[in-house]
């Protein structure tokens, strides 16, 4: 059995430390000189990758405002170092699974920001033909199985997944994404007992934003450390800055390792936070603002350009080629979606129904 980890007894997550005021330094306006340094490349795709997540979705709430976009639209602003830093320790042969709360996870996977924009839509062009929209993307060649709107939904699906490579003699691993609500679900209960039961390859990231919908963590779990109740079950667990996301990564790295190494199901609790409310529909009156100011002091995106900075690896010229490059890639999107077909009314029961010819063969 895997040595299980128990988190050290934490403060309430609703109070974050403020950001640090570190002393004025010389910014440069050039990483010329910074790019001989160990991992400013890297930490320069982490950046980009975050803030393609941060600025995709802000135009998503724009086009939704326009009634461009319809339906439910569940934003991941806040979180973009959960779904960068944990994709970041994983390989193209893994595979994902995550919730109704997935563009950020979708396109740090890789899914193209023409073909999330044009599901956003519902048009055919989209990752899932148009069928899905914002609860439903779906790449199988990226091995990005949902976008899953049913709480807890995707854990069952993930340990299949994790179960069925094992048995193929795979050594991949599958990650599924999760808030704090699904720990209230039985799903997350079978599941993380079979997949330590079974040492299957299964990394369980569970999203603590705090609020499961309008709900606070303490007001639907008698025992919120929720790293220590996943322990209970023998996998390793532990408790994660989920604001920061080199840490985010290095904790994935660790994690995904151990996978590899045969020791069983991993579970990460990345403690983090929703800028916006639940969903487009939400008023948000059940979070104190003070609360949520408190949380944007810790914005990861400006937590990572503050230390670049910092570190000299960022200028203003650097930042603003990056952000001209996402707005241009997002433009393209959403002109490409509003130019791409809907789907015929003649087709509503393709993948629905089977033809006579496929039903007797």
């Amino acid at each position: 059995m895997s040595v299980a980890r128990p988190t050290r007894t934490r403060k309430d997550p609703a109070q974050p430390k403020p950001r640090k005021k570190s002393a004025k330094t010389k910014r440069s306006t050039s990483t010329e000189s910074a790019a001989r340094q160990p991992g400013t490349a890297h930490r320069t795709d982490l950046l980009e990758s975050m803030l393609r997540i941060r600025r995709f979705e802000e135009r998503c709430v724009e086009l939704y405002s326009a009634a461009k976009i319809r339906g439910f639209v569940h934003l991941y602003i806040g979180e973009e170092a959960v779904a960068v830093g944990v994709n970041g320790a994983l390989t193209a042969e893994d595979a994902v699974v995550s919730t109704y709360r997935e563009h950020g996870h979708a396109l740090a996977r890789g899914i193209m920001s023409d073909a999330v924009m044009a599901e956003m839509y519902g048009r055919t062009t989209g990752c899932s033909g148009g069928r899905g929209g914002s609860m439903h993307l779906f790449d199988a060649s990226r091995r990005f199985y949902g976008g899953n709107a049913i709480v807890a939904g995707g854990l069952p699906l993930a340990a299949g997944l994790a179960l069925a490579d094992r048995m193929r003699g795979r050594t991949e691993v599958t990650c599924c994404f999760f808030g704090d609500g699904a720990f209230a679900e039985g799903e997350f209960h079978e599941t993380a007992n079979l997949a330590a039961l079974w040492k299957l390859p299964l990394l369980l990231v569970c999203e603590n934003n705090r609020y499961a919908m309008g709900t606070a963590l303490e007001r639907h779990e008698a025992q919120t450390d929720l790293a220590m109740r996943a322990a209970s079950y023998g996998m390793v667990a532990w408790s994660v800055d989920g604001m920061d996301v080199e840490v985010v990564e290095e904790a994935a790295r660790r994690a995904v390792e151990g996978i590899r190494a045969g020791t069983g199901p991993h579970f990460l609790e990345l403690r983090t936070y929703r800028f916006r409310a639940h969903s487009m529909y939400d008023p948000d009156r059940y979070r104190d603002k003070t609360e949520i100011e408190q949380w944007r002091s810790r914005d990861p995106i400006s937590l990572l350009t503050d230390r670049m900075r910092e570190n000299g690896e960022l200028g203003d010229k650097d930042l603003a080629a990056i952000e001209q490059r996402i707005t241009a890639e997002i433009d393209h999107a959403v002109e490409a979606a509003e130019q791409a077909p809907e789907e015929p009314v003649a087709n509503l029961l393709q993948h629905v129904t089977s033809s006579s010819a496929e039903a007797v063969s």
